[in-house]
């Protein structure tokens, strides 16, 4: 998962932009990048670690314009030691632009040959973002041919986009800046990876406009959310204002991606109509009677939260079984998500640096804990260990999501089978794994009615990681035994022959 925002504004946007991806932070700690458009000039910066880290006061000087876009980074496909897949990528035919993209894409492999071989364009890194670019780049260059070949116009760039829904398969959110013209914001046909679109109506009668991947972003701006971006829908908001907004997908469907709701997105935004908060309480009701069902009452003396996702879930889960609700873990805030941090052994060993168990909390005590999900399993084990170390008696676990059973290829790293706990097991099976008395699991209908019912315009969900069904029809065993090798050896999501490293600078401020 990574964070987009994108701003066409009436004053310099730099600020904002920094302040928007500081609120976008939790969906990526890997790397961050802004670039703003002056006229027809770009000027960027980015670098890995977080917002924080990667900008400097002489670096927001140089971000001068009204017009911008920002990314934070959580790999999922490329090398994610490499500063140089650090987002926004630059191609600089037709007219400049800058991308930046949230999600994954399906048919790399495919892209990549296609804008190299057959379009003779240069890829530089091996993330498919910058082959998501280079598609866009090639259509807009088709269209833009068809006519003079110097002018580009909203039609121009929303058929360039249909032309895009046909050929890329996968997830994605997408912000883009075109040198002398504007912001351009798409949505892929399923609407897998969330963009909303926001304004601020100034006191002077303007208007700013700005897209962001959760609205979280606009209530920190003083902006007001105006709507979710269909899915196959694109946005072309000029650099004095004006937006233009057309549906460019052929059968768009609105599917978004179940673990928004279970875990990336912050509890304050709203996704697709749905609040977040409100979903993940919600989940605590279905969750407590699933646990009425598989789990004595009597063998509970409290309820925990493992903080900090899965709070509101927990605490509705204990209301409905009429137990204490208990704050036992307490949580260094300074610690990033463990769940999205690169290597086996960084996210064991921050699970114990990030809760400390108080020991007054479990001893003597029949626990059970809820979390959003169990996926690799290694944070449970470490927690249900921290607290039996603790003194509790028994200590029982349940998961406000189902199951995560199967690779997600649209955005989510868990790519190999072998990875995910709940492969191939049991809840029984399960709990002995993670050390636990009990595990208790969200059923997957339920999940996905309390989410359709705060919406009933959804009409599908991403619930591949639970299902095994993959929205984009593409994806069979050979693929997924592909991504298991790749991620195995440490490669790269698709192998770039003779890449160079090369990176392209555009007036980008020293690091």
């Amino acid at each position: 998962m990574c964070g987009v925002f994108g701003l066409v504004a009436n004053e310099p946007v730099n600020q904002l932009l920094y302040d928007g991806l500081q609120m976008l932070q939790h969906r990526g700690q890997d790397a961050a990048g802004i670039a703003t458009l002056n006229g027809s000039t770009f000027h960027m910066h980015k670098g890995k670690g977080m917002v924080r880290e990667v900008f400097r006061t002489r670096n927001m000087r140089e971000l001068s314009g009204n017009t911008g876009i920002g990314h934070v980074r959580y790999p999922t496909a490329g090398n994610a030691g490499s500063t140089a897949e650090a987002q926004p990528f630059y191609v600089s035919s037709p007219f400049g632009i800058m991308l930046a993209h949230n999600g994954n894409l399906t048919n790399t492999d495919e892209l990549y040959r296609s804008v190299c071989d057959k379009h003779l364009r240069h890829v530089n890194t091996g993330s498919d973002s910058e082959v998501l670019l280079n598609v866009l780049a090639h259509e807009l260059h088709r269209e833009t041919a068809l006519s003079d070949g110097h002018t580009l116009t909203p039609d121009h760039i929303f058929n360039a986009v249909s032309r895009l829904h046909t050929l890329v398969r996968g997830a994605y959110g997408v912000v883009a800046l075109i040198a002398g013209y504007g912001l351009l914001a798409f949505r892929d046909p399923y609407g897998i990876r969330p963009l909303v679109l926001g304004r601020n109506r100034r006191a002077d009668g303007k208007t700013d406009w700005a897209v962001a991947s959760e609205s979280v972003v606009f209530n920190s701006l003083t902006y007001e959310t105006v709507r979710d971006i269909a899915p196959g829908e694109a946005v072309f908001i000029t650099t004095d204002g004006k937006l233009h907004s057309r549906q460019c997908a052929a059968h768009p469907k609105l599917a978004p991606c179940l673990f928004e709701y279970v875990y990336f997105a912050r509890p304050d935004s709203v996704i697709d109509g749905v609040s977040v908060y409100q979903a993940r309480v919600n989940m605590g009701i279905t969750l407590a009677e699933k646990v009425k069902s598989e789990i004595d009452l009597a063998d509970i003396d409290v309820v925990m939260p493992i903080p900090d996702t899965s709070r509101p879930s927990a605490m509705e889960l204990a209301a409905h079984l009429g137990k204490p609700y208990r704050e036992g873990f307490i949580k260094n805030r300074y610690i990033g998500r463990t769940f999205i941090m690169p290597g086996q052994a960084t996210r064991k060993k921050s699970v114990r640096q990030k809760l400390n168990p108080m020991d007054s909390e479990f001893k003597g005590k029949n626990i059970l804990l809820v979390d959003d999900s169990i996926v690799r399993g290694t944070t449970s084990r470490e927690i249900v260990e921290m607290a039996k170390a603790a003194g509790a008696k028994k200590v029982f676990f349940a998961s406000a999501a189902p199951e995560v059973r199967y690779p997600n290829v649209y955005g989510i790293d868990m790519p190999t089978r072998e990875e995910l706990i709940a492969n191939g097991r049991t809840a029984a099976q399960i709990a002995a794994e993670v050390g636990a008395d009990g595990c208790v699991f969200q059923d997957l209908a339920a999940l996905e009615n309390v989410i359709r019912a705060m919406n009933p315009a959804i009409e599908a969900f991403d619930d591949s990681c639970f299902s095994g069904r993959y929205l984009t029809g593409d994806i069979d065993e050979p693929y997924l035994q592909r991504l298991s090798e790749g991620k195995s050896s440490g490669a790269a999501a698709f192998v770039l022959p003779g890449l160079i490293d090369h990176s392209v600078r555009i007036e980008e401020s020293d690091e």
